[in-house]
């Protein structure tokens, strides 16, 4: 079967970034299969934001207004295509980035394929990004030593087989936003799935910290944590594994204070539902 892309673009409350996404999208030479747009916009925005959608020629749908995570898992289930490409509404493309994005897809279908980023301004197109981070036991990211072989992820620039989608895997939506997408990429490595890095093209990510959907540093610390507990206990258990994410967390909840103990507590009961999850099958 020949691979086909859906788009999966997630967005909230920014319209002309969204447009400038869709615009790009539309200079590549090839197409995808479809662009879908889920939308978690405010009430007052919904209209413009379906314009925009509409003008491009994408398809529109409603978020679930949960989070940037529950909108990721909503728009995938939404697509069509064989595969489901990530895609954020502050992202810009070069020449020939679907054209990559194909022949990676022709190489190697069963594989989730993960893309690096420039950010304008410093943008040189004979300059390979650097890969994704991978989860480490601490709850932040590290460069993988093997890109092609990994378990990477990249959030908003990423190729899925979409019958993970179909056998249950989700993002975790316990947290709106924050870290808790680098637990995806340790799960699916668990799972046996591997992930590869794409080295021949990139986003260009139009990256504003004043405009993120949420910010709110209890919710990294949380996400944080609960991420690191997931790859520490259940994915990779290893006795230094564990050692490493209990004395963060240790640490993270004495520096931070009444705060950082509530925050370290959230991603405790995060983890503890999404394993409960796990063993019965609802998050594959």
């Amino acid at each position: 079967m020949t691979p086909t892309t859906s788009v999966a673009l997630v967005t909230r409350n920014r319209p002309e970034s969204l447009a400038r996404t869709l615009a790009s999208l539309g200079q590549q030479v090839t197409a995808p299969f479809e662009v879908v747009v889920s939308d978690d916009s405010d009430d007052g925005v919904v209209a413009e934001v379906r314009r925009v959608v509409e003008a491009h020629g994408a398809r529109y749908v409603r978020g679930p207004r949960r989070g940037l995570y529950a909108n990721r898992n909503a728009v995938a289930l939404a697509c069509r295509g064989t595969h489901v490409r990530t895609m954020d509404d502050d992202h810009e493309f070069p020449p020939g980035h679907l054209v990559a994005c194909d022949a990676a897809l022709a190489e190697d279908p069963a594989s989730v394929w993960i893309l690096g980023e420039q950010y304008p301004g410093d943008i040189d197109p004979a300059r390979i990004p650097d890969c994704p981070g991978q989860l480490t036991a601490a709850g932040y990211s590290a460069t993988p030593p093997d890109p092609q072989d990994c378990w990477a992820i990249s959030d908003g620039a990423a190729i899925y087989p979409r019958r993970l989608f179909q056998e249950g895997v989700r993002y975790a939506e316990a947290f709106p936003f924050g870290a808790a997408y680098l637990e995806l990429g340790s799960r699916l490595h668990w799972r046996g799935q591997r992930i590869r890095f794409l080295d021949t093209t990139y986003v260009v990510h139009h990256y504003d910290p004043a405009a993120r959907s949420v910010m709110d540093p209890a919710v990294d610390l949380a996400s944080r944590t609960f991420a690191a507990l997931c790859h520490a206990f259940v994915y990779q258990p290893s006795a230094r594994n564990r050692a490493v994410c209990l004395s963060r967390m240790a640490l993270r909840a004495a520096r931070g204070g009444v705060p950082g103990a509530q925050a370290v507590a959230a991603g405790w009961r995060a983890f503890r539902v999404h394993i409960s999850e796990l063993e019965r099958g609802a998050r594959g």
